[in-house]
């Protein structure tokens, strides 16, 4: 099988407050490490993701019981409080990398020396998001790489159309703040010189769910703002009363801004706010003006529900 190697394009961290820092430890792999180049990224500036959750789990063997966790934050951006990368993540690609063909994504994190890292803290029950944008902002996947050990994840993913691609992995190594290594990926192919379309639906049935997205207030760089989600049932229009936790919490939001070349500093992944009957709750700040699409994930009848919207920045 044809292996291609694809570098990380961008690392950066994301720093927030050490919670209850529990670890998971590895057992060496027996894979053969892929080899790829890193590039800093120049935009490591900015905190978009302050809140997370730790388990109480020492080995390999029992990071699949189901401790109970806890939530330090409610999750909300902080450009104050970003550090140097502690991490890098290098990406390979067992396969041919053609549309809609599934592939095994191989990926490597490492400290600053080059050393792989081998204890991370599980954040929202998982060790690592991997939140897969295609660069016109058409395409979103959350998904999560099962830890191999030796500072390997891996996952089998496709990809659905020919074009650039955008990997923000999402990760915490144990003990330091969290960390989001931004990786590439090219499809190669006739790519669309369609223009991206910015709908400006404010409410989308999802199934026999629909959403409402509400802002509390207008839209401003580098100000705090509410971001509301209504649910209702589809069939009546009746507010939902059967929302169940998706990893953790009533609901997920990861944000990226509209750019010719994505970065870190165009990611924000954030937590829903406790507290909030009959509505799903987000608090963050967009760090600069443009435009942004939000997907709003929450879970009903065991099924994951992503919502899509834009949202214009002044």
């Amino acid at each position: 099988m044809k292996k291609i190697l694809i570098a990380i394009a961008v690392t950066s961290t994301l720093a927030i407050t050490q919670g209850c820092a529990s670890q998971i430890k590895s057992e060496p792999s027996t894979q053969t490490q892929a080899s790829a180049s890193t590039v800093d990224d120049p935009n490591n500036n900015s905190n978009h993701h302050a809140g997370h959750e730790t388990r109480d789990i020492t080995s390999k063997e029992n990071s699949q019981q189901g401790h109970s966790g806890h939530d330090n934050h409610g999750g909300h951006g902080n450009s104050q409080n970003s550090k140097a990368a502690n991490a890098a993540a290098n990406l390979s690609i067992d396969g041919s990398l053609t549309p809609k063909n599934p592939v095994n994504l191989v990926i490597d994190v490492k400290d600053k020396s080059g050393k792989a890292i081998s204890n991370f803290d599980i954040s929202h029950e998982e060790l690592m998001h991997l939140i897969v944008v295609s660069d016109d902002l058409q395409f979103f996947n959350h998904i999560h790489p099962t830890y191999k050990g030796n500072g390997r994840f891996e996952i089998k993913t496709a990809f659905p159309k020919p074009g650039n691609y955008t990997l923000f992995t999402d990760y915490k190594p144990a003990g330091k703040p969290q960390e989001v290594s931004v990786l590439k990926a090219q499809v190669p192919g006739q790519i669309s010189t369609v223009p991206t379309q910015v709908d400006t639906t404010s409410s989308k049935n999802i199934g026999n769910t629909k959403v409402n997205f509400n802002l509390s207030q207008p839209v401003k760089a580098d100000e705090e703002v509410h971001l509301v989600f209504n649910l209702q049932d589809a069939k009546n229009n009746q507010p939902i009363k059967d929302l169940q936790p998706y990893l953790g919490e009533l609901g997920h939001l990861v944000i990226v801004k509209q750019s010719s070349s994505l970065t870190s500093s165009d990611y924000i992944h954030n937590h829903a706010m406790k507290d909030t009957p009959g509505e799903v709750h987000f608090m963050t700040a967009f760090p600069e003006p443009g435009k942004y699409k939000l997907w709003g994930q929450f879970k009903r009848n065991g099924e994951i529900l992503t919502a899509d919207f834009w949202v214009n920045v002044q």
